[in-house]
Order: C-alpha cells, then sequence, then structure tokens
C-alpha cells in the first residue's frame, strides 16, 4: 500500500499532462488512510475503540437480561451507583484522577437516588426480590456496571490521549466494532439468533417497523450521548443518565397526582443541592431538557 501511494502522489506531481482522475484520487485516500493509522496528535484510530466496542455490546445485554430476574425498579436502585465504577474504572485502568468533590458528588447522588427508590417500592415489589434468581439478576447488574465502567473510563482515555477526537469519529468508532461484534454473534453459525431475528421480522413487518423507529431514535439520541462525552466527559454524561430515570418518575408523578412523601421529596432536594453545588449546570439543564421531551413526546 505504501509503494502504491508513493507512485501515485510522484505521478501526479511530476507528469502535469496526466489526467488526475484515479491517481490523485488514489493519493487523496491514501493520505487519508495514513492520517487515521498514526492519529499522533490528532483523530484516534480506529483500533482504539475495540475494548469499549466489546464492553459496550455484553454490558447492556447484561442489563437486560437481569431483568429477567429483578425488577426495574431495583436495577434503577442497582444502578444508582454507576458513577462510583466509572470513577473506579478510570482510576485503576488508565489512571485518571478524580477530584474528592467529584467523589462526594458521586456518593450523594447515588445515595439521593438509592432513597427515593427504597421510598417509592412498594411491599410487593420488595417481595418480587425475594425469588431464588435475585443473586443472579444482582450479579448481572454488577457485570453491567462494571463493563459500563470500563467503557466510559476508555472514552475517556481516548478523549485525553487524542484532543481531536470529536464526538462522531468516537461514535463512529464505536459502533463500527459494535456491528462488528454483534454480526459475528448474530450470524457467526448456522444455529445463532440473528437468522431467528430476521425471520420474526419477515413474519411481523409491523414488528420490523417497530424496531426501524427504535433504531432511528437510538441514532439520533446517540449524537447527543456522545456530543457529552466528548464535551464534558464520562462522569458527567453517567451522572446525567443516573438522575433522569427518577426525575422522571418525579415528574410524572406530580403531573398524574400521585403525591410523593417528605422521605422523596427530601431525596430530590439533596441531588438537585448536590448537583447545583459542584457547578454541574449542564447535567441539570440536559436533565431539565430530557424532561421535557419525555413529557411531550
Amino acid at each position: 500500500m505504501g509503494l502504491i501511494t508513493e507512485w501515485a502522489e510522484h505521478r501526479v506531481k511530476t507528469d502535469p499532462n496526466r489526467k488526475p482522475g484515479l491517481l490523485r484520487d488514489l493519493a487523496k485516500e491514501s493520505r487519508v488512510i495514513k492520517l487515521w493509522r498514526k492519529a499522533k496528535g490528532g483523530r484516534a484510530p480506529w483500533r482504539s475503540y475495540w475494548s469499549a466496542g466489546i464492553t459496550n455490546t455484553i454490558g447492556p445485554a447484561m442489563g437486560i437480561e437481569a431483568l429477567k430476574y429483578i425488577s426495574y425498579p431495583a436495577q434503577v436502585l442497582a444502578k444508582s451507583s454507576k458513577m462510583i465504577p466509572v470513577m473506579l474504572m478510570g482510576t485503576l485502568v488508565y489512571g485518571i484522577r478524580y477530584s474528592f468533590q467529584e467523589y462526594l458528588c458521586s456518593l450523594l447522588v447515588a445515595g439521593g437516588v438509592s432513597i427515593f427508590a427504597l421510598a417509592k417500592t412498594s411491599s410487593k415489589t420488595i417481595n418480587k426480590l425475594a425469588n431464588p434468581n435475585a443473586p443472579l439478576g444482582y450479579g448481572l447488574c454488577f457485570l453491567n456496571l462494571v463493563f459500563d465502567g470500563f467503557t466510559n473510563a476508555t472514552q475517556d482515555s481516548i478523549s485525553a490521549r487524542y484532543p481531536k477526537t470529536n464526538a462522531w469519529d468516537m461514535m463512529l468508532g464505536m459502533n463500527l466494532w459494535g456491528t462488528v461484534y454483534n454480526a459475528i454473534f448474530m450470524f457467526g453459525w448456522p444455529q445463532a439468533s440473528g437468522y431467528q431475528a430476521v425471520q420474526f421480522c419477515k413474519n411481523n413487518p409491523e414488528a420490523a417497523r417497530d424496531i426501524l423507529y427504535y433504531c432511528l431514535c437510538g441514532a439520533i439520541g446517540q449524537n447527543f450521548i456522545f456530543f457529552t462525552i466528548s464535551r464534558f466527559g464520562s462522569l458527567t454524561n453517567t451522572t446525567i443518565t443516573t438522575t433522569r430515570k427518577f426525575v422522571s418518575i418525579v415528574v410524572s408523578s406530580v403531573l398524574s397526582g400521585n403525591p410523593l412523601s417528605r422521605k422523596q421529596w427530601g431525596s430530590v432536594a439533596m441531588v438537585f443541592s448536590v448537583l447545583s453545588s459542584a457547578g454541574r449546570g449542564s447535567v441539570l439543564l440536559f436533565i431539565v431538557l430530557e424532561c421535557i421531551a419525555t413529557i411531550f413526546f
């Protein structure tokens, strides 16, 4: 490839009568490839995302699988500490240092969300958590948190090592590897689940249309997620995803006329006070915008 590149560039420069056509296009594309491969001080090369692509593929799948064994409120409660694994993995794997204020903010937000979830959980839901599969469900949630922590820490490391990497570069790299892994898992052998999924969509075109809408919404949403990660960091993005669910519950409860207890209002005040005192105005803005979208759309 290197010899072809040098030959193409040489012919374009030394033969002015030659029509550029394929030679100039080849030289131009090869320079892009060389920049993508080297990426020194620029954009991250595609191979930088392979490990985060694995954990980003397996982690959410474990979170969905956990819902077979524990209730959704229980999963929200388990994931209320999601910011802590992100910080631990960043420190242990990549040596990222966080301030005491960031650790304190994460602990207080996790505590506030936990208090709210526990206060809202009914006795019927608590009884469901006492089934024999609860340890398996919480174990899957724990692995989900560990993998998500590694994914977010890797994204922060990539942004720090390659400062010119923007949100869409990272989005492309993560989805590229995710597509490769999912394609192998779903179509890698004759009895793989992907063939059944394709047949299901053929037999149920309405479901295929809903899946298409779901994918389009996910693709649009990823723009905001990766912009937040590239602009503010993974910890801020994790804070948003952790608090948005319980804020949406608060808004829906108020609008539907379901009163909240004093303990729940106290947890709400606790979370917003922590975010305000920590100077995370961007977090509050994103949460408010998402709640508005949830209400009207």
